[in-house]
Order: C-alpha cells, then structure tokens, then sequence
C-alpha cells in the first residue's frame, strides 16, 4: 500500500471558483473593463497566477503598461479570497480515513503560499498535510514534475500517488512516473477520455477503497 498520498488543491479538494471570479472582477470593475464569466475563470484556472492574469488582461486588452498594477492588485485581494470557497463533499471524511490508514497526505499546488495558507486555515485543514508545495515554493509550476517530486521528498517518500483534478495534474503525475488519480468532477478542460489515470473517481467517499485496491 501507498504510504503517501499528494493532493492538487483547486477544483480537487476544495471548489474555489466563485472566490476566483469575484476577485479578478473586483480589479476589472474600477477598470471600466467587462467581468469575467465563470467559464472564462475555469478555462484560466490551473496553471498559476501568473498564467491567469495574462489570460485575463489578454481577453480584456489590458495594456501592457496596466499588467503589474492590476497583478498586484488581484494577489492583495486573492490572499484572503476564501468566503464562498467550499470542500467538496466527501473531502474530509476522506482525508481522515487517509490518515487513519496510516498515509503521508501532501499538497502539491500552483497556487500561491499566501492564498494557500488562508484557505486552509479557513477550511480548517491547515494541520492536514506533512508537507506543502505551492506555486512560488520553487521557481518551477505543474505540469512540470519538480513541485511533485518535491512535495513527496518532503514527505520522505520516494512515491505515492497524486491525486488531482485537471489535464495540468495528470501530465505532472505522468512527467514524474507517479500513479495518477482522477477527481471528474473538478475543473479540467481536456475531454476527460485523454486524460491518462490508473482510476477515476467522482465522488471523495470512493478514494479510501481506490487507494487501497492500488496499493
């Protein structure tokens, strides 16, 4: 059996959207510039801020020389973008079966260390996980293997499984040779038969028995 266990945050264990909308139109409205609807947030979403941002001001004809300031702006807000953000349902439950089974949990993100630690104290999960990467943590982002490969050395695993919810998620599990599991109810954009996966799971209370039949 596994001994441990990485997790994607956004679209995988907690639904973050609303609060990612609302704080990318709170930095348009003053603007003068149309929101984002919440297909475009999902269609932005996976690969960092940094990836984000430009998506936004490119759709939106920011001009270069507005891009820091309205950067700067959104990251200010988005410390503290965790009001309508929820687990999923399951989510909980899961992990502390997870834990009780006697796994390692990990959080391997490319979402920034600031906004990370204010939705998990928020959730309550910030003593869940032994060890955390986030987006800026190194100077590499999923789909990359580095944060995954790291978030397990952290863990003082050589492996496990990562468990994630997006076309990002499972082409950095395959770039690292670790199992990939696959939450289908969360915000990937590539139809879901490419996605490569040695299980598929829609619902968090079947995650306890997958790792295990796994292991």
């Amino acid at each position: 059996m596994p001994s441990a266990i990485a997790f994607d945050l956004d679209g995988t264990l907690i639904d973050s959207l609303p609060d990612i909308q609302a704080t990318a139109n709170a930095v348009l409205n003053p603007r003068s510039l149309p929101p984002l609807s919440y297909d475009e947030v999902r269609q932005f979403t996976g690969w960092g801020v940094d990836h984000f941002i430009g998506r936004l001001c490119d759709t939106r004809a920011v001009p270069s020389e507005g891009r820091d300031g309205l950067h700067a702006e959104f990251m200010a807000r988005y410390q503290t973008a965790h009001d309508e953000t929820r687990l999923y349902p399951g989510v909980a439950e899961a992990l502390t079966a997870l834990r009780a089974a006697g796994h390692l949990l990990g959080l391997c993100t490319n979402k920034p260390s600031g906004p990370t630690a204010g939705v998990l104290a928020a959730l309550g999960l910030s003593d869940t996980f032994d060890a955390v990467i986030c987006g800026d943590s190194l100077r590499s982002r999923k789909p990359d293997p580095a944060p995954l490969l790291a978030c397990f050395a952290r863990m003082g695993a050589k492996g496990g499984l990562y468990v994630g919810d997006s076309e990002v998620d499972a082409d950095t599990a395959e770039a690292a040779d670790i199992p990939f599991l696959f939450f289908t109810e969360g915000y990937c954009k590539r139809p879901q038969s490419e996605i490569r996966a040695a299980a598929r799971f829609a619902e968090f209370s079947a995650l306890p028995g997958l790792v295990a039949e796994l292991g």
